[in-house]
Parts: structure tokens; C-alpha cells; sequence
């Protein structure tokens, strides 16, 4: 990564789409992430929800896993061999 990025890396990966929230200020209302959208601010779509947000007005209810790959060689196969 470029660490002169504008890009918060760690609040994108830790708002993906699907992920729970609840909105700060209004316990008990909770919605889905839609998307995160770097470029813009605030930053956060929620499903049903016609206003972006920004992190500090959402508590993260249900984190979504990762969709990333391994970055290391396959057990199965290997590309050294003969």
C-alpha cells in the first residue's frame, strides 16, 4: 500500500458490505452495509437508508468476513514442481 493514500485501508476492510450496524445514536435501529465508497464523505451506504454515514455514527453489530485469497502457494500443488 502507499502510505500517502487518502484511502483509510483499515476502515474499508472493516465496513463490508453486509456487515451489521447499528447507528450510534439510535440503539436498536440497525442496518445492513451496502457499500463503502472511498471516495466519497461520508464514506458509508447502508440498505434502506437514503443518507451516507460516517464510521463514528455506526456501532458494528456482526462483522462480514473477508472475501480475500491466500497469498501463499497451494498445498496441492506446487509451482516448482517437476
Amino acid at each position: 500500500m502507499y502510505p500517502e493514500s487518502p484511502i483509510d485501508w483499515d476502515e474499508l476492510f472493516e465496513y463490508l458490505p453486509g456487515t451489521l450496524v447499528e447507528l450510534a445514536d439510535q440503539p436498536g435501529t440497525s442496518y445492513q452495509i451496502d457499500c463503502y465508497e472511498a471516495t466519497m464523505v461520508p464514506p458509508i451506504w447502508l440498505v434502506g437508508d437514503p443518507r451516507p454515514r460516517y464510521p463514528h455514527e455506526l456501532q458494528i453489530v456482526s462483522g462480514q468476513a473477508a472475501r480475500v485469497c491466500a497469498l501463499g502457494p497451494s498445498k496441492s500443488r506446487s509451482a516448482y514442481s517437476a
